[in-house]
Parts: C-alpha cells; structure tokens; sequence
C-alpha cells in the first residue's frame, strides 16, 4: 500500500491507496499532521509521498520523520511520468503538477484541460502527448468574496450560501451573484476558446468547490474530488526505485 500526505493552504489530506484504488481519506490539520502516525498504524504501506504547498511547522516535520517507510519528498526534481514545459517548475506547485498527472494517467492520449476550484481557481493544459503545457492562477471563491468586503468601502461580507439571482437585486445577491456567475463564465470560457482549438478536449474538474455548468459542456467535464491524491499515488509509482 501506498501513503499519501497532500498538505495544502487550509487542511491536509493523508490518503493510503491499494494499487491506484483509495481505501481511505483522512483530512487532517497541516499544522500538526495529528493524524498521520494513527493512519499508518492502521495500514501495511510500503512507501510514502509528501508534497507540500506551505512552509512546514516543527511538529509536522517531527512526524514526517517519525514514518516507519520510505519517504519522497516531491520538487522541482522530481521524475514525472509526464513531460513538463513550465519555464520555472522550482515556482510550479506540486497540487497543479498533480492533478495533471491524475488526469493523464486516467486519459492518456488526450488534450485535456484541469480545472482546480480551491482556494485560488487553477487551469492546467496538458496535451495528447503529455506535454504539460503550463496553467493560469485565478482568485477563488472565497477569496473573492472576501477581497470584495476588504477592499471596498461599504460593501458587506457575503457566503455563497443564500438568494441566487440572475441579477442581484441588493448589494447582497449582486455580490454572491457576481461572484458565482463570474467563475461559472470564466470557467466555461476557458473551456470554450480550448475546445475551439482541440475539438475533443477533455476538462477535469477537482478541488473543494463546487460550480454548475450549462447543459453544453456537461459531456466533457469530469468531476472528482481526488485528483491530487491519485497524481501524487501515480508519481510515487512512477519513482518507486527511487526511495
């Protein structure tokens, strides 16, 4: 069995996967991984990937150290079962690169295009060939919405939870209404000018949100929440020799 630890920007996920299949998920603090020593007392895993998008605390490295199998700890020098045209992978964060690499092993031979709604909103292109092409970096929900209150005057703080108006009709459903309506469009934008350029484009979408789309681009999309985690189990194999 394989150990996953996914630490992110709000919460850390560890996963433990038989062959490419989940057998369970744990969420779990990143600032203390409290979690982690219980989940590998659980399970027999023979080897273990880290991957982190923050600078760890003492106690969290205290843990990683303390794992009874071998641990990869994935960088920019990293072997990827994909080729990478980032012009700077040392900036290119581990989630994006992941989540391609999920994507692809699931459709190889595929344009596809990964969508991540989390806390920024990513958009990741990799080829037919596996050439991962590069991303864009977009605010998420949340950060819009609190960018929104912060940054103005007047405007209130507003949930995406409420009224859901084509056009708002207070400052409150013209707020949750923009912001919704705003990364509904720029997400089917996106899917739109690339599937003006690669007719059978492929999207993933993963992360912590949620969105709706229209009726048009539902056959193409492929929800799931678990992407990272299956790129990250998919390198892990890919470098077995190598821990």
């Amino acid at each position: 069995m394989n150990l996953i630890v996914d630490i992110g920007n709000t919460v850390a996920k560890i996963a433990v996967f038989a062959d490419t299949g989940i057998v369970e998920v744990v969420y779990d603090s990143n600032a203390g991984l409290e979690h982690l020593l219980e989940v590998c007392r659980r399970y027999s895993c023979d080897k273990a990937i880290v991957a982190t998008v923050i600078d760890l605390s003492e106690q969290a490295l205290a843990q990683l150290a303390s794992l009874p199998v071998p641990l990869l700890w994935l960088d920019e020098k990293t072997p990827l079962p994909v080729e990478n045209l980032y012009e700077t992978p040392r900036t290119l964060g581990y989630d994006r690169m992941a989540a391609v690499v999920g994507a692809n092993e699931q459709f190889p031979g595929r344009d596809l295009l990964v969508i991540d709604a989390g806390t920024c909103i990513t958009y990741e292109f990799i080829d037919a060939m596996g050439r991962y092409h590069g991303g864009n970096i977009s605010p998420g929900l949340q950060m819009r919405f609190k960018a929104l209150h912060q940054f103005t005057g007047r405007l209130p703080s507003v949930s995406a939870e409420g009224r859901l108006l084509p056009m708002g009709k207070d400052s409150e459903t013209a707020i949750r209404s923009g912001v919704l309506k705003g990364i509904e469009y720029e997400i089917s934008g996106y899917i739109m000018a690339l599937k003006h350029k690669y007719p059978e484009l492929l999207v993933f979408l993963t992360g912590g949100d949620d969105f709706s789309f229209d009726t048009n681009l539902k056959s193409i999309i492929f929800a799931d929440r678990f992407l990272v985690l299956k790129g990250l189990n998919r390198i892990l194999n890919y470098n077995n020799d190598r821990i």
